[in-house]
């Protein structure tokens, strides 16, 4: 694996019980990194890991989405080709199985770059994507969490002991062997959150972004921070525009993020050399890395 990069996140926070996160991470880090070893695209390696993240009950994305005050999961989701900077973004979906799916068919079936909700969902049935019912979302975990925070009248981002600062996000960033770059994310969103909220993470430049001139970003936070603040192309412009490496780019959109609006969250981040970099004030952000010919698990 030493000519190919990929990270993948599963939001950050404060985590309890992390170790229960390893077998998947690992699991799905090994997926992507074995389709860009035997010379997959990046773009099909972080769709690939998205989708299997959005399977995976323990995230907060597909499946494992919260719901929001009226019970029902409302999904977000965008995906980036750093090659000619095409991309497809849906927001306030409730009935697609797997919205980063949804978000690919949008980039490549349609003249648009952003759908949502209705108009999002009947795109998805004309392309034949897995449609569900709402049930299919609501988990008993997912319904509990709901209860216990419509008690306390909160808004809970899911991963955390009072269940209100977990920022439950999922995302994957990937450079190939050909050196192309691409990015996703998906979310639920909040729990209990409003009707027809959207965050960051299907927003171009604040959850999302890749560009082979610079990087791929994927971000996972509080969503009303990352979209005031637009981090993901920070990085990117720092790279391009100001020639910082990597690490110092994503370490320092980090700190304007936190700096300007005290903004809560973190990101992961491939750079066009390949080299992996990730940032977050948060105690922990869940991720896996496949670099220089090996996997890393990261629940800190």
């Amino acid at each position: 694996m030493s000519d190919i990069s990929l990270m993948i996140h599963g939001g950050a926070g404060v985590v309890r019980e992390p170790e229960r996160f390893d077998s998947a991470l690992r699991r799905i880090i090994t997926r992507g990194a074995e389709l860009l070893e035997s010379g997959g695209e990046a773009l099909d390696a972080v769709a690939l890991c998205v989708q299997l993240l959005e399977d995976d009950p323990l995230f907060n994305a597909g499946l494992g989405s919260v719901l929001n005050a009226q019970g029902v999961a409302e999904c977000d989701a965008a995906i980036m080709d750093g090659r000619d900077l095409s991309a497809g973004a849906v927001a306030g979906v409730g009935c697609v199985k797997n919205p980063i799916l949804l978000a690919r068919a949008i980039m490549e079936k349609s003249d648009h770059v952003f759908l949502i909700a209705p108009g999002a969902e009947e795109f998805a049935r004309a392309q034949g994507i897995c449609c569900v019912p709402a049930r299919y979302f609501q988990t008993q975990e997912r319904l509990a969490q709901l209860a216990r925070v419509k008690e306390k009248s909160a808004t809970a981002l899911d991963h955390d002991a009072e269940e209100t600062k977990k920022l439950g996000t999922v995302g994957a960033v990937a450079r190939d062997q050909r050196g192309n770059l691409a990015a996703a994310t998906s979310t639920g969103g909040m729990t209990n959150k409003s009707f027809g909220r959207v965050g960051d993470s299907a927003v171009l430049g604040a959850g999302v972004f890749a560009d082979n001139a610079s990087c791929a970003v994927s971000c996972t936070g509080v969503g009303e921070h990352f979209l005031r603040m637009s981090p993901a192309r920070t990085v990117a412009f720092l790279i391009e525009d100001l020639a910082m490496d990597t690490q110092s780019a994503t370490q320092e959109a980090q700190r304007r993020l936190e700096a300007k609006i005290q903004g809560v969250g973190g990101m992961i981040v491939i750079g066009k050399d390949g080299v992996c970099a990730r940032a977050k004030n948060t105690p922990s952000l869940l991720s896996a890395t496949a670099y220089n010919g090996a996997i890393t698990i990261q629940l800190a």
